[in-house]
């Protein structure tokens, strides 16, 4: 499962190629709640097809309304870029189905050139964090190679818009609980990559779109070449395989590293770090484990929800509170280890 980033924006570039009118429309700003994040994106071609979202769907009826003679509407506009703004009255946002206060900012972008589309695709296919900047008076956009990701920029004249590869996941030990977690991964937009050496836990696999490797894990995770788009989670329960990933893990960029076990195996693994691979307790402090949010978990279901929503926490920059983690919530209530 690719990118939704790149699923529009591919789409802008080949129907513009095939001589359709597109217009491509990104969330350039929001203020209180809102349906999507600033940098949401979605492209509408002249007959009403649209790919991605700007919003829970009454917006993208809008814009098919106005701008495509799908219902009647009068077409597209040969112009330049144009703002709207959705929310700003009570009434509106209740017929947008918008949450109490939301309002969104589009930039609506008509026929955007598709020599840079094309450019921009290529570039993101070939894994390069890219910075798009449209100069919203002129239209002129300009692509350049970015050092690190980055929150869309929008000043009311300029938008400049990050665009990158997908977030990955690196899974260390294939089973039930790594199926949950990687069907998860995907449906958030993850690019998942499975390792287990011994090739008897992969037979029962079951998961499509997932990368399987057979590798050892620490040598899987300097393959990936870790950077702050990467999470590496080890699941495998065996020290042979989590421990040597989790140590090339923890000195990598990922933005998370977790490792599943009950308190007294967590804590015979911190031991062994420290003593045998000199560890301290500071390094070891990017670790989290027993991994995920204590919601009383039991099955491997749950669990690859509690994993999940702790690592999309993390990567939104959510901050979480210590009593949110499994081992201070079962020493909390006095759960078994």
């Amino acid at each position: 499962m690719e990118s939704v980033d790149v699923r529009v924006l591919r789409a802008a570039r080949d129907w513009a190629m095939a001589g359709d009118r597109v217009l491509l429309a990104t969330v350039a700003r929001t203020w209180g709640s809102s349906p999507r994040p600033a940098g949401s994106m979605m492209v509408l071609r002249e007959d009403g097809r649209c790919v991605g979202s700007v919003s829970g769907g009454c917006i993208e009826d809008d814009l098919v309304s106005r701008y495509t003679r799908a219902h009647g509407g009068p077409g597209m506009p040969r112009a330049r870029p144009e703002r709207l703004r959705y929310g700003v009255q009570a009434d509106e946002a209740r017929r947008f189905g918008l949450p109490c206060g939301g309002t969104l900012e589009l930039l609506l972008e008509f026929d955007p050139d598709v020599s840079l589309l094309d450019a921009l695709v290529r570039q993101l296919e070939a894994g390069q964090l890219t910075q798009r900047t449209v100069d919203c008076v002129t239209g002129a956009v300009t692509l350049a190679r970015a050092g690190a990701p980055a929150a869309l920029c929008f000043d009311g004249a300029v938008l400049s818009h990050t665009l990158g590869p997908q977030y990955r996941m690196l899974l260390i030990g294939a089973g039930a609980l790594a199926e949950y977690v990687s069907t998860m991964a995907l449906f958030n937009d993850f690019a998942v990559t499975l390792c287990d050496p011994r090739v008897e836990h992969l037979g029962a696999w079951s998961v499509a779109g997932v990368q399987l490797t057979t590798e050892m894990p620490d040598d899987a995770v300097r393959a990936m070449r870790p950077d702050t788009r990467t999470c590496i989670v080890a699941l495998s329960h065996d020290p042979k395989l989590d421990d040597l990933a989790l140590l090339e893990a923890l000195h990598s960029p990922a933005f998370y590293v977790g490792a599943i076990g009950s308190r007294r195996n967590t804590e015979l693994r911190r031991q062994r770090l420290i003593e045998h691979f000199d560890e301290t307790e500071e390094s070891l402090q990017r670790l989290r484990a027993p991994v995920g949010l204590y919601i009383g978990s039991r099955t491997p279901a749950e669990i690859a929800v509690s994993v999940m929503a702790e690592i999309l926490a993390v990567k939104n920059g959510v901050p979480l509170p210590p009593a949110l983690s499994v081992a201070a919530a079962k020493t909390r209530f006095q759960a078994p280890a």
